[in-house]
C-alpha cells in the first residue's frame, strides 16, 4: 500500500510582473552603484523568468497603463505596491521581518485555501473526508497560521490531525510527499490533504549583494496542493508515489542558506552549486534506483525543480536528459518563476495534464546542501 494522487491543485496571486519590469523596478527601487542598471537587467533576462506572480503588487495594471518610457513604467510598479520604498542610501535594508509577516499573514491561508479547493475538487472529494493535512512554508512564520486557516476556509474537521513542514526550502513539498506516505500506509482509511505555499517576494532584498540579486530576479510566489489515499481507494493510472529518497552532501552547508535576519529571509545562493550538484548527483541517484531494479535510462519523466537555469543544465547534462525531459521544468520556471516549494507540484501538474509516461523521478535541492528525490509509478 502507497500514498497515491486523488487530486491536485495550484494558485496565483492575482498580480503579475514581466522580468523585464521586474528588473526595471528593482533599479528604481534599491539604491544601486551608478552603472549597474546594464548588470542588472543582464541578470534578470538570463534568469530564464518570462513572469512572475507576487502578493506584493496591490492591484493589477489600470486601464490604459502602458509602458510608453521606462522609467515612467517603472514607477507604476512601484506606486501599485505599499510593501517596499526606494532605499535612501546604502544602509537602507528595506522593510523589517515583522512587517514582511503582515503580509505573510494576511495572504498565505487564501492562496494555500484556493490551490486546496482545487485540489479537493479535482479528485471529487469532499473536505470532511480529509483525516491528515500536511502545510508546507518556508517563507513565513505565523500561529495560527495557514493550517488553521485551511481548516476555516475549507471546512475541514476540527479533529483532523495536523502536521506542517516548516523552512525546509525548496524540497518541502518532497518532504511531506514522504510524512503523507507514511501517514497513507498506517491507516488505509487515511484522506491526506497536503498543502504547500511560498510568498517569496516579500523578501526580496535591497542592496548590491550578487547572491541576494539573483535570488531576487529568480523568486515569485505560488501555492500547490495534493489530495491523496492508500492506493486500494483511488482508480486505476492516478500517479503513485513508490519510494523517496534524500542525500544531505557533505562539507556544502555553505554554498546554500536560507535565514531569517532583520530584514526579511534572506538566501545565500553560492555560484558553485550547479557544478557541485553535478559532481555528486549521478552516483547517488544510480545507487538509489538499483535498490528499486532501475536505472536512470529507465525513468520515462523527469520533475527537476528549477532553483535556475544553471542548476536544471548541471542536472540535464549529468544524467544525460534530452530537451524533453526538462522541457516542463523548464517551462514552468518561465511562466512563474521559482516559487519554491509549490514548484515540483507545479510541474507534477504539468506531466500530470500531459499523461506523463511512467515512471517518473522528481528531484528537488535545499539549504544544506541538500538532495531529496521521489519515484512515481
Amino acid at each position: 500500500m502507497t500514498f497515491a494522487i486523488v487530486g491536485l491543485g495550484t494558485a496565483l496571486p492575482r498580480c503579475s510582473v514581466e522580468q523585464a519590469e521586474a528588473a526595471r523596478f528593482a533599479e528604481r527601487l534599491l539604491d544601486h552603484p551608478a552603472g549597474s542598471a546594464r548588470l542588472l537587467d543582464t541578470l534578470y533576462r538570463r534568469s530564464g523568468v518570462g513572469r512572475r506572480h507576487t502578493v506584493v503588487l496591490d492591484e493589477p495594471p489600470r486601464s490604459g497603463m502602458t509602458s510608453t518610457g521606462e522609467a515612467d513604467h517603472a514607477d507604476s510598479l512601484v506606486d501599485r505596491q505599499q510593501l517596499f520604498h526606494r532605499a535612501e542610501d546604502h544602509a537602507d535594508e528595506g522593510p523589517t521581518t515583522a512587517r514582511r509577516m503582515e503580509y505573510y499573514e494576511m495572504h498565505a491561508g487564501p492562496l494555500a485555501a484556493s490551490a486546496a479547493r482545487r485540489a479537493l475538487s479535482d479528485g471529487g472529494v469532499d473536505a470532511r473526508e480529509v483525516t491528515h493535512l500536511i502545510t508546507v512554508s518556508c517563507t513565513g512564520f505565523a500561529a495560527p497560521g495557514v493550517d488553521l486557516a485551511l481548516i476555516d476556509e475549507l471546512g475541514l474537521s476540527s479533529g483532523v490531525l495536523r502536521t506542517h513542514i516548516g523552512f525546509m526550502g525548496c524540497h518541502g513539498a518532497v518532504n511531506a510527499l514522504r510524512v503523507a506516505s507514511a501517514f497513507a500506509a498506517a491507516d488505509p482509511a487515511a484522506t491526506i490533504l497536503v498543502a504547500a505555499v511560498e510568498l517569496c517576494s516579500l523578501h526580496h532584498q535591497y542592496g548590491w549583494h550578487p547572491e541576494r540579486i539573483v535570488a531576487n530576479a529568480l523568486f515569485g510566489d505560488g501555492a500547490a496542493a495534493v489530495v491523496g489515499s492508500n492506493r486500494c481507494r483511488v482508480l486505476h493510472g492516478e500517479w503513485r508515489l513508490r519510494n523517496t529518497a534524500a542525500c544531505v552532501l557533505e562539507q556544502a552547508d555553505d554554498l546554500m542558506s536560507w535565514r531569517v535576519r532583520d530584514h526579511g529571509f534572506v538566501m545565500g545562493l553560492s555560484p558553485q552549486v550547479p557544478q557541485v550538484i553535478a559532481s555528486r548527483l549521478r552516483p547517488w541517484i544510480e545507487s538509489w534506483l538499483s535498490r528499486q531494479r532501475l536505472k536512470i535510462d529507465d525513468i520515462a519523466s523527469w520533475i527537476i525543480h528549477p532553483g535556475g537555469p544553471r542548476i536544471l543544465r548541471a542536472v540535464a547534462a549529468t544524467l544525460g536528459l534530452q530537451k524533453p525531459a526538462v522541457e516542463a521544468s523548464w517551462s514552468i520556471l518561465e511562466r512563474y518563476g521559482n516559487m519554491s516549494s509549490p514548484t515540483v507540484l507545479f510541474i507534477l501538474q504539468e506531466l500530470r495534464r500531459q499523461q506523463a509516461s511512467m515512471p517518473c523521478a522528481m528531484l528537488a535541492f535545499g539549504p544544506g546542501l541538500a538532495l531529496e528525490a521521489a519515484l512515481w509509478e
